[in-house]
């Protein structure tokens, strides 16, 4: 069972339908253009979609992401860099809300070349309270590597970030929100 107060994070998305936060693979039957929009975040990398999550037994097309990490020191290590970046809206969810049968987290690694590494089943941990509070906080290498951010370069700021991964809907309503 996971305790309430912990807090997971998904940047809001626009354009809702229904009454669900839905994965991508729901998406595709429901509402074929919003998946449409969505797909288009893997043009050049549509492996991933193909990707399996061994821990949930599903694709990775097949489960929401959320981050037990705040994007508010990442957005901040990019204004540190001089960029001008809006407040962004983002949805957050008390962890206890979500299945942990159906969860896990997900530790993203850095792409050397821009090249994601083969999938490691050692990447994939429970969902549980102590993993949760272990990778709660931003990585001090993913805060440097926003800092040192090009002017111009791609803003990617969630490559290397703890994600949660659940297979499964999640009630708009269970969501509040934040402006980070």
């Amino acid at each position: 069972m996971i305790p309430e107060g912990l807090t997971l994070y998904h940047r809001a998305v626009r354009d809702v339908r229904g009454d669900h936060l839905l994965p991508l693979s729901t998406l595709r039957e429901r509402y074929p253009d919003v998946y449409t929009r969505e797909a288009a975040k893997y043009v050049g990398r549509e492996a991933l979609m193909r990707e399996r999550v061994g821990r949930l037994d599903c694709r990775w097309t097949d489960v929401l992401f959320f981050s037990p990490v705040n994007p508010g020191p990442l957005l901040d290590a990019v204004r540190q860099t001089g960029r001008a970046i809006p407040p962004i809206r983002y949805w957050t969810l008390d962890a206890a809300q979500l299945d942990p049968a159906r969860a896990c987290i997900y530790l993203a690694r850095p792409w050397p070349g821009g090249v994601k590494p083969a999938p490691d089943p050692a990447d994939e941990l429970p969902f549980t309270p102590q993993t949760l509070r272990e990778h709660s906080a931003a990585p001090a290498a993913t805060l440097a590597r926003l800092r040192a951010l090009p002017d111009g370069a791609p803003l990617i700021l969630w490559l290397d970030v703890p994600h949660v991964l659940y297979r499964g809907e999640v009630p708009l309503s269970a969501l509040g929100e934040v402006r980070c």
